[in-house]
């Protein structure tokens, strides 16, 4: 069970990964289209997600290595 339990893991994190993303790319075409700031997709639901896991990437690396 246990490469099977990464492997769904891994992909499951893959998926959300692919879904945000392409969220994300759909929000910073729309701020283009509609003459907004360079920034204005990352104030959006996706980049705020997006910003905050990778705000929180140390955060846990440094947790782990406790």
């Amino acid at each position: 069970m246990g490469k099977l339990g990464l492997f769904l893991q891994s992909a499951c994190i893959l998926t959300a990964a692919a879904i945000i993303g392409n969220w994300f790319l759909a929000e910073l075409r729309k701020s283009r289209l509609h003459g907004k700031p360079w920034y204005a997709a990352y104030l959006s639901i996706p980049g705020i997600i997006i910003l905050a896991a990778i705000l929180l990437v140390p955060i846990v690396i440094h947790l782990k290595s406790l």
